[in-house]
């Protein structure tokens, strides 16, 4: 099987389709106008990909150096591609060639050290946003900005952002994506600001239900959580025989549904659907 250092991190590189905008921002009851200020600040208005068809990628040494142990990293840390702290050195404007000599070392460490794609994932986050590995995370973002994007919810999703992003909690967002030092940049009223221009332009019309993207889990859902995806948690609760009505909305009876369910299954009663509830319910529905 061919290893993506010898394509040399190039796939079909597909740019996104507008549709996959709307469809996307649909998993978490948003609008395309909240992910399209959201995608303008975070990714400076590229398409995910470089003029060689790679994703965009930057690479982190200071993050190679907290993967890496032993020969390895002393390997790294005598190429120059690892080093304790961030700032130690400029980063060079391409990455690639550090990427490329990173993982002639150790591939997987190469992947994890970069943050991939539209919206910068670092590699580190792979099974936060549903991957088996490092690697596969990023042959998924060279086939697909679609990838690029739908990791970027489920970054969201993960880390309890998606409801301040549908409630234009800027702050909330940027400090939660960016770290503490996002107002110096001007994050949230920068998202603020785009929001406000694509709440004049009229959006893509989309109807219907998000279907799951290989290689994706099921979306996190929790208290305040709307759209398509509850509405599936609702009627697979009914089939389980617990007492609900359908509706889409994760309100208090969810909630309360949801924890029945989880203490008859043997699962901690906390009201959060996550994987191991979504299989639970699969279980009990054969």
């Amino acid at each position: 099987m061919t290893t993506i250092l010898e394509r040399n991190f190039t796939g079909a590189a597909k740019r996104i389709d507008d549709i996959d905008i709307p469809r996307i921002a649909s998993r978490i009851g948003a609008g395309e106008d909240e992910l399209h200020a959201f995608m303008d600040v975070e990714t400076g208005g590229g398409d995910g990909f470089n003029a060689r068809n790679q994703p965009d990628a930057l690479y982190e040494p200071h993050v190679a150096y907290r993967n890496s142990s032993g020969e390895t990293r002393k390997k790294l840390v005598a190429a120059g591609l690892a080093y304790k702290n961030w700032g130690e050195q400029p980063y060079p404007k391409d990455s690639y060639p550090r990427i490329v000599a990173a993982a002639k070392i150790d591939p997987r460490i190469a992947c994890l050290a970069t943050s991939w794609g539209m919206t910068q994932i670092l590699g580190e986050n792979y099974a936060m946003v549903g991957y088996d590995s490092p690697e596969s995370m990023v042959e998924a973002f060279m086939e697909d900005a679609e990838n690029h994007l739908e990791a970027c919810v489920q970054f969201l999703i993960a880390d309890n952002l998606d409801d301040d992003l549908v409630a234009h909690r800027w702050a909330a967002v940027a400090r939660g994506y960016n770290g503490a030092g996002y107002a110096k940049n001007g994050y949230d009223t920068k998202m603020a600001a785009r929001y406000a221009w694509w709440s004049g332009i009229p959006d893509t019309p989309y109807e219907g239900s998000v279907e799951p993207v290989a290689g994706l889990p099921r979306p996190v859902l929790r208290r305040n959580s709307k759209g398509n995806d509850v509405v599936a948690l609702q009627e697979l609760l009914l089939a389980a025989g617990v007492q609900i009505i359908v509706d889409g909305d994760f309100g208090p009876r969810t909630e309360g549904a949801v924890k029945t369910f989880q203490g008859r299954s043997g699962l901690t009663a906390d009201g959060i659907v996550g994987s191991k509830t979504w299989a639970a319910l699969d279980r009990a529905l054969g």
